[in-house]
């Protein structure tokens, strides 16, 4: 999941600690037709799909051949299936009678890490970026066995199209870890081209919650994303005649400083918010004061009204700081705020319920927990933000045993986090299973008949 999700690891992996322990699947529903099914079909097919697409992992909108598969998965089931939407996202759909229509997502691309996981199926496969940089790939945030347990999903709702009614659109999406492939979709007529969706549902499989596990937010789960470069300008010169310049890595300085104020001192105390400085380069050498510095930052908020209360922030800081330092106008620095952004996820309260009960019917209350927001940032969130208001849900499934997570606690640590390259859930059918199950029961519930109890 972009970058994100791993920042609150340990502060979670330590709240679901205090939890009850996670009931065994099997202990809740007993030998359930759609598990029993499931499980056999993890023997036979899924564990060769989700080890196929662990070793053979493609970067963002790369993902060439990884669709072609997902693809061919869900074309074989009977699905209509159009690829290359959002350049390599694939759209399937299925009808079957009248009734709502959900859409459920998986992401598809790897990350440019070295997979140092030691399993028999690691990725040893490079790529190259968008930049035309070449990096070895890996699923290290998990991705596989989102596509894995889609396919899961729409194997069993074929086998049980006499127990909904309605349409499903899966889609595949390219490019969430730079949280540019939901809007590339939206922006290719994803809304428009196929079925609109009434429900919008997906998940995330994260390391610090145990297998077995699943956690879920209502409202606000995940932040608004923003990336802002500050290119600070100045005059150079040389270090020992600081008074004959204008220093920008002095102004920098205090720009970095000053941002400090936007959150806790013109931020509401209740409002969620984050301005982090990333990145600080400038200068060359010890005796040489630079022209120029640049800072990278990330911002992070819930609230659209929040999101702009820190923009313009860092606008006015960035400006204010210069005319202080008597630069002109001309000089001051040039603030570059990415327009493509992720959004805050909002789950839907109403929905979030909805499939909660439905979870919770088939694992136990003591396995489907709420937890708490996080600043991290999800472009599942871009679903939601269209004219079409499309109600949506996340949940997360565990990707590490609780007998991993209670050596590393023991041992003082915390066990590889999402985009760590020793990142693989270690209990991959316990992870893949829980989730298609999940996949599939709130799908026939939503698409359940009319007059169906």
């Amino acid at each position: 999941m972009k970058r994100q999700l791993m920042t609150a690891a340990a502060a979670l992996a330590l709240t679901l600690s205090a939890q009850p322990a996670a009931l065994a699947v099997q202990d809740v529903a007993g030998d359930d037709a759609l598990r029993t099914a499931i499980a056999a079909d993890y023997e036979t097919h899924l564990e060769d799909l989700y080890q196929h697409f662990h070793a053979n992992p493609e970067l963002s909108f790369r993902e060439v051949e990884t669709a072609a598969r997902l693809a061919s998965e869900l074309r074989t089931l009977g699905f209509e299936v159009t690829e290359g939407v959002g350049q390599t996202g694939i759209v399937a759909v299925m009808e079957n009678g009248d009734g709502p229509t959900l859409m459920l997502r998986a992401d598809m691309d790897g990350l440019p890490v070295p997979e140092q996981t030691g399993l028999d199926y690691a990725s040893q496969v490079t790529g190259t970026d968008l930049r035309g940089v070449e990096n070895p790939v890996m699923h290290a945030c998990a991705h596989d066995t989102h596509m894995t347990a889609l396919v899961g999903a729409a194997r069993q709702l074929v086998e049980r199209t006499d127990e909904w009614s309605g349409t499903l659109v899966l889609i595949g999406q390219p490019a969430e870890e730079l949280g540019e492939g939901a809007v590339a979709m939206i922006e290719d007529g994803l809304f428009e081209r196929f079925p609109l969706p009434d429900f919008n549902v997906s998940f995330h499989t994260f390391s610090a919650i145990p297998t077995g596990t699943i956690t879920y937010v209502p409202g606000f789960a995940m932040a608004n994303v923003d990336s802002v470069d500050i290119h600070v300008q100045g005059r150079g010169g040389h270090g020992a005649y600081p008074h004959t310049t204008k220093d920008p890595i002095y102004l920098a300085s205090q720009i970095v400083v000053s941002l400090q104020s936007l959150v806790s001192r013109e931020v509401s105390p209740l409002e969620p918010a984050v301005v982090t400085v990333g990145a600080f380069n400038a200068g060359t050498k010890h005796n040489i004061i630079s022209d120029g510095a640049h800072l990278q930052l990330t911002v992070r908020s819930y609230t659209d009204e929040v999101r702009e209360q820190l923009l313009t922030g860092i606008q006015r800081i960035a400006a204010n700081q210069a005319a202080s330092y008597g630069l002109t106008p001309e000089e001051y620095p040039r603030v570059e705020i990415e327009e493509t952004y992720t959004p805050a996820l909002f789950n839907n309260p109403d929905l979030a319920a909805r499939a909660v009960e439905t979870m919770r019917g088939r694992f136990g209350a003591e396995a489907v927990i709420e937890a708490s927001p996080v600043m991290g940032g999800e472009d599942f969130s871009r679903y939601h933000r269209t004219e079409h208001n499309i109600p949506t849900f996340m949940f997360w499934v565990g990707g590490t045993t609780q007998a991993t997570l209670d050596d590393y606690t023991a041992r003082g640590l915390v066990p590889p986090s999402n985009h760590s390259p020793f990142f693989a859930p270690d209990d991959p059918q316990g992870s893949i299973t829980q989730a298609t199950e999940a996949m599939a029961a709130v799908a026939l519930d939503i698409l359940a008949p009319s007059g169906s109890e």
